[in-house]
């Protein structure tokens, strides 16, 4: 029996445009916060599919509207920015680009983490379920979000009014490619992503000559220390049987050999599974940096900022049970596999607490075993990149994970998956069957 998407239209029918719309957004990449020509040709097509299209919203965020008769509110969900990151692929539509950073220098720009597949996915199946009205009764809601890769654009959309605009969805849904074989899909049991907390450490000492150093702090001295001292914390205050990452990925201080700075600047990142995790941890770097700068003289407190912070992306397990059904009943069992929990982090959560979870960073509205708490339900899968070859090889020579450099997804086999995928979930619910 076809199924629903095959009755509605044949995804072939719009993967020849989204596979030029997805090279067009491979080759004019954006950094967060930045992607103005992204937001403008996602926004050209949803209003030319139909859509009542709001623009700016949080940033650069794009909202599509598609409301078709009584039903649930569904919303689809796809990101926009790039990475500061300098291509490698050898593709014939590679990225040249290059933009100013936050810190005013010139940097190669990236979609290394395939934002620009999942929203040419998204467009596909916008196209795919405008066409198909006919067959299904609701409120289609498309997102375009900012800023993922900073974990600012969910909240920033949110604080905006995104479900002032949308009402209140019945149900989240967000696809993120993987190195895994092109063409399937996977789901995790529990947590898919990890939360996070970003920290920016500000340790004061008192400048000075490198000649005359006991008439100075050395603040590098210091940070060295606190650097060193925050490795124990995994191992020593942290129960063996949690899941814990601290990664220390920027030290910054001085210009001169010559000379003692004022301040050194330490960058960091802490990722678990649980809310109470991630505040022990937080609490246990602040009184390493605290108590390391008394230690050592410091004229001054350490400066202690959370930069950013991401809640664990714990799906809803009645709605994914809903989708991956459906997924199953469309690609057959076998091209849906398992997926570990990763220590990697996105802010897609927040969509689903709609500020109504717990604090930053938390599972956010979900109870362990990821039933439904105050917040809207949501649904994330994983999308495979890996075609034949680059599989085979796999065996000796490690995949292009995301982030990497020479990460290509397999575009013929990932984006008409995608297209299915997204349309698939979404007619899970717009044709009745998950309400």
């Amino acid at each position: 029996m076809p199924s629903v998407i095959d009755e509605l239209s044949a995804v072939d029918m719009v993967l020849p445009e989204a596979t030029m719309f997805y090279i067009d957004l491979h080759s004019h990449p954006e950094l967060s916060g930045a992607e103005q020509r992204t937001a403008a040709v996602f926004a050209a097509r949803l209003r030319r599919d139909g859509f009542e299209v709001s623009t700016g919203v949080g940033g650069h965020g794009v909202v599509g509207v598609l409301r078709n008769g009584p039903g649930p509110i569904v919303l689809l969900r796809a990101e926009l920015d790039g990475l500061p990151v300098r291509e490698e692929t050898g593709l014939a539509y590679a990225s040249a680009a290059v933009a100013v950073g936050p810190d005013g220098r010139e940097v190669p720009v990236m979609h290394a983490c395939g934002h620009d597949l999942h929203l040419a996915c998204l467009a596909g199946a916008a196209t795919l379920l405008a066409g198909g009205r006919a067959r299904w009764s609701g409120t289609l809601v498309v997102v375009g979000q900012p800023a993922e890769e900073t974990l600012q654009g969910a909240r920033a959309m949110l604080a905006a009014g995104l479900y002032d605009l949308t009402g209140r969805p019945d149900v989240v849904l967000a696809q993120h490619t993987a190195p895994f074989p092109a063409g399937m899909l996977a789901y995790g049991a529990g947590p898919v992503m990890a939360g996070s907390v970003s920290l920016e450490i500000t340790i004061h000492g008192r400048g000075g000559h490198a000649a005359t150093p006991h008439l100075a702090v050395n603040p590098v001295v210091i940070a060295a220390s606190v650097v060193l001292r925050l490795q124990e914390i995994a191992s020593a205050e942290v129960d063996p049987a949690e899941q814990v990452v601290l990664t220390v990925g920027s030290l910054r201080a001085g210009a001169a050999s010559n000379v003692i700075p004022d301040e050194a600047v330490i960058g960091l990142t802490v990722r678990a599974f649980s809310a109470a995790v991630l505040e022990r941890v937080a609490a246990a770097v602040t009184r390493i940096v605290r108590a390391e700068c008394a230690a050592s003289g410091a004229d001054r407190e350490p400066e202690i900022q959370v930069i950013s912070s991401s809640p664990v992306n714990l799906p809803d397990t009645v709605a994914t049970a809903v989708v991956r059904a459906a997924h199953e009943a469309h690609f057959g069992a076998g091209r849906i596999a398992a997926w570990p929990p990763a220590m990697a982090t996105e802010d897609f959560p927040h969509l689903g607490d709609a500020g109504e979870g717990g604090p930053d960073g938390g599972v956010g509205g979900r109870d362990a075993d990821g039933a439904s708490g105050p917040g809207i339900p949501t649904v994330y899968w994983l999308l495979g990149t890996a075609g034949p070859r680059q599989w085979t090889a796999a065996a000796t020579v490690p995949l292009p994970a995301n982030h990497s450099p020479a990460f290509a997804p397999h575009v013929r086999l990932a984006l008409p998956a995608g297209i299915s995928a997204m349309t698939v979930a979404a007619l899970a619910y717009l044709t009745g069957d998950g309400r």
